[in-house]
């Protein structure tokens, strides 16, 4: 099954950004992106080290590049028959450009060359435009996970089918 186009913002140009595999050396790089996006539970270094450490038994990780520089990543968990989008993150600056979506459809083409038949995910209730994101490329609320996140918020559960 094919991802429905990448969502973005029209008002905004399409980033020209590139996607290639994460490594260690973007660790520095993604930490300040995370501590950025996700100021108030950002992933420890040790925990995004333990992350690209399991690859490519079963994560996948992706960074996002405009101008040779690093502006997103993001990351998969598969095994079996089900993945999960760990995290996608986006420097505020190059949020509704399509860099998102455009790591979110790989995570999907990923999910699948894995087997996965669904992809699970975890959103803040308070993210209405990543919600918008998630359900335009196929993702279903299927739970809330209460008071999930360190300041309380509650987690939207969310799955997409890949296959039957």
């Amino acid at each position: 099954m094919t991802p429905p186009p990448q969502a973005r913002d029209p008002g905004r140009p399409r980033a020209a950004a590139v996607l290639r595999g994460m490594t260690m050396d973007d660790l520095p790089a993604a930490l300040a992106i995370e501590r950025t996006c996700f100021p108030a539970d950002a992933w420890s270094e040790g925990m995004l080290r333990g992350e690209l450490s399991d690859q490519p038994r079963t994560r996948h990780y992706v960074v996002a590049l405009v101008g040779g520089e690093i502006v997103g990543y993001a990351g998969l968990a598969a095994a079996g028959d089900q993945a999960d989008v760990q995290t996608i993150a986006v420097l505020p600056e190059h949020r509704g450009t399509g860099i998102g979506g455009m790591m979110l459809a790989e995570l999907l083409a990923e999910a699948g060359r894995r087997g996965a038949h669904s992809v699970f995910l975890e959103v803040r209730a308070d993210n209405p435009v990543a919600r918008g994101v998630y359900e335009h490329f196929g993702f279903e609320q299927i739970g809330v996970r209460r008071r999930y996140y360190e300041d309380g918020t509650d987690a939207i559960t969310m799955v997409r089918k890949l296959h039957d």
